[in-house]
């Protein structure tokens, strides 16, 4: 069957067992109004621009605990992804916890690190570990193998949009905090720790870890960021 006509069969099927009645243009319009009468162009700019790398993080954030959670929660929540499939998970790990995470990630590294130059990498775990929390970024690779078995002509394609999804979803939540003015880097130490992480939190076997990212109160600010010339990144065709 052709690729498009599978989806086709799908998506009527899918509207088959759950219909729904359509609504006027001009009722939808009035829903979606006010959702985006708030939304201008250069807030979102504005913000891509405020988000940046944060090495110098402290404890001191800005807002509760709690109401950070439900922020990533939510960027994650509506964060876009392949065919809808929500494939991205998050371990959030504050306080101690967050600690105990840094301080596997260190046992690990020392372990293929050499003895005399681990200083510098203790170091920069140390800076890590002064953040307020940490956000552990997981791809669900149950979803990814099941749209691939639902979908063959695709099956190539959903490991990649997987990856772009979680992309997506990091992005997100980077941006949700740096609205709040919290700090946040991104570290990549899986596959090197993800034994450990799964033992540690009861971590579902088919969740694969893809990147860490550590928030906190901005202790110091980034530095001045550079940027290649628009010639050699950008074509655009008329």
């Amino acid at each position: 069957m052709d690729p498009f006509q599978q989806i086709l069969k799908s998506t009527l099927a899918r509207t088959d067992d759950a219909p729904q009645a359509v609504k006027p243009q001009a009722l939808l319009e009035a829903e979606l109004k006010p959702r985006i009468a708030h939304i201008a162009v250069d807030d979102f700019l504005s913000l891509a621009k405020a988000r940046r790398t944060i090495y110098t993080l402290g404890k001191d954030l800005p807002i509760a605990e709690d109401n950070v959670v439900e922020i990533i929660k939510e960027a994650i929540r509506q964060a876009p992804s392949a065919f809808n499939s929500q494939s991205s998970r998050a371990l959030i790990l504050l306080g101690k916890e967050h600690d105990r995470f840094w301080e596997m990630v260190r046992d690990q590294l020392r372990k293929v690190i050499p003895a005399e130059s681990f200083h510098a990498t203790s170091d920069k775990l140390d800076g890590f570990a002064a953040a307020a929390g940490s956000v552990l970024f997981f791809e669900d690779q149950e979803v990814v193998t099941h749209l691939q078995r639902q979908y063959i002509a695709y099956a190539d394609n959903f490991p990649v949009w997987s990856e772009q999804s979680s992309g997506i979803a990091q992005y997100a939540v980077w941006l949700a905090l740096a609205e709040k003015s919290i700090g946040t880097n991104l570290q990549h130490y899986n596959p090197l720790i993800d034994l450990d992480v799964r033992a540690a939190w009861q971590i579902p076997e088919s969740w694969k870890l893809r990147a860490e990212m550590n928030f906190g109160s901005i202790v110091a600010a980034a530095d001045e960021k550079s940027y290649i010339d628009d010639d050699k990144r950008f074509i655009v065709a008329r």
